[in-house]
């Protein structure tokens, strides 16, 4: 029997993603191992699992070095890697928004000159280009967006909010939310037609399981 290969985000949501997907009877007892492995088996059942840098997920999948991924919405609109998004697994809820101080919202809705600060440079685009139909001057940034504007360097930030508290107590609130943003399942498209009978029982097995 070939493998199917899963490719899942590091963390809590790999850890989360094989909590759901043991439910559905895929396990794999050497990922609960304290290990310097980078790809665990499960011989029996025919799976293989590795763990990734969430951002690199979808083009281990896009390449077919894994057929089946789970990774965050929020990467899968940053990277845009052709790739089928089959379930929504609703976990990691969070959302896209646009924040700064309440001061700036006058400017956010009518000036052409916002500079934005972000990890997701192609989301902020999308948003202020696309749907806004603005000219905005975006700055890559790598670690707390949430400084950008205190410091001065952005008047606004697009970042992932799921509670809001690291803006309140730095001050700042969200200003406009982008969309919404939670774990989905992703699938090579060569494997979806390949492994078309297996990929489907564990799509549709995983999707008895998503509660809303």
């Amino acid at each position: 029997m070939e493998y199917l290969t899963f490719a899942l985000a590091k963390g809590r949501l790999a850890e989360k993603s094989m909590e759901i997907l043991e439910k559905i009877g895929i396990t794999c007892e050497e990922m609960k191992e304290d290990s310097r492995k980078l790809i665990f088996i499960n011989e029996k059942l025919g799976y293989k699992f590795f763990l990734a840098k969430a951002s690199d997920v979808p083009t281990y999948v896009e390449n077919g070095s894994a057929d089946i991924g789970i990774v965050g919405k929020d990467t899968l609109l940053e990277e845009g890697r052709n790739l089928y998004e089959v379930l929504d697994l609703k976990m990691g809820k969070c959302k896209f928004a646009v924040a700064g101080y309440k001061e700036i919202k006058e400017k956010l809705d009518s000036s052409m000159d916002l500079v934005v600060a972000t990890k997701y440079p192609n989301v902020a685009k999308e948003y202020f280009y696309t749907k806004k139909k603005q000219t905005i001057e975006i700055i890559k940034l790598n670690g707390s967006v949430e400084l950008a504007p205190i410091v001065n360097l952005s008047d606004v930030i697009v970042d992932i909010v799921e509670t809001g508290s690291t803006l309140k107590a730095n001050g700042l609130e969200v200003l406009a939310d982008i969309c919404p943003v939670s774990a989905r399942v992703v699938v090579n498209r060569v494997s979806m037609k390949l492994e078309y009978e297996r990929i489907s029982k564990i799509i549709k097995g995983l999707k008895e399981l998503v509660v809303d």
